[in-house]
């Protein structure tokens, strides 16, 4: 009997100043917490890697906190992940050094697309994520949006991924600002259209509310890996803040079926 291979379960983080909050389609930030204490839980649960997107950096042209994502990086035990802001390869150094394994670009991949290519080369393919932030238009037509969801680039989400693949992009990250913080379910269309045209791996964002969405994202939507936020932060039907991640069987148990 072969091995499964292990599909990731990734909470993504939304950091704003000093504190972490939660969208909906990326807008009525929800105020969660203080990130150490969050992050502390997170390690006794022993998920498999964090995502930290700092959903104020880009619109307000800053660069990244590094005070607070050096405390953040000294109490994660998991691989950890982070974009928001970033505009240079010293800035990704540093980062780097202070003990991050991922930098995620987002909106700079439109601005300076050569710079994807610099970090790989930099760095290696496996540390550049490039997440792609995707909105419906009026006629179902999907759009890539930048300056986290306030910017209209014209761009085709499909396009665009196989653009940063071939720049260098280890990872493509597809988030449906339309499922954002609803917990309906992944966009599966989005997803099977961008996995089925790169060979780098896609982590599926936006929109997960149960575990059984997990499966749907990676056999429906061919993703590789698996996103959320609401899911592990939220509880009941008045989403009340309470940080949870599934027992490892209960995902196993998903992915085999």
């Amino acid at each position: 009997m072969h091995k499964m291979v292990r599909i990731r379960v990734i909470p993504c983080l939304l950091l704003r100043g000093n504190y972490f909050y939660k969208t909906v389609k990326f807008k009525d930030p929800v105020y969660l917490g203080d990130p150490i204490n969050i992050l502390r839980i997170f390690n006794e649960k022993e998920v498999d890697e964090i995502l930290i997107l700092d959903i104020g950096a880009s619109p307000s042209r800053k660069g990244p906190n590094l005070p607070l994502l050096r405390d953040i990086a000294s109490e994660c035990f998991m691989p950890l992940g982070y974009g928001g802001g970033i505009r240079s390869l010293d800035q990704m150094k540093v980062l780097f050094h202070v003990g991050f394994e991922k930098i995620s670009l987002n909106t700079i991949a439109h601005e300076n697309p050569n710079l994807v290519t610099q970090a790989a080369k930099a760095f290696g393919n496996q540390s550049v994520v490039v997440s792609i932030d995707v909105k419906k238009g009026l006629f179902d037509n999907y759009e890539v949006v930048s300056r986290n969801g306030t910017e209209k680039t014209g761009r085709d989400p499909v396009e665009f991924a196989r653009e940063m693949e071939q720049r260098g992009a280890g990872e493509i990250l597809v988030n449906s600002i339309d499922r954002d913080g609803t917990m309906q379910g992944y966009d599966l269309q989005l997803l099977r259209m961008v996995s089925s045209a790169v060979r780098v791996p896609v982590i599926a964002c936006g929109g997960a509310g149960k575990v059984a969405d997990f499966g749907a994202a990676v056999k429906d939507g061919g993703a590789s890996a698996v996103a959320a936020g609401s899911m592990f932060v939220f509880q009941g039907k008045h989403r009340a803040v309470l940080i949870s991640f599934p027992e490892q069987a209960v995902v196993e148990g998903v992915f085999a079926k």
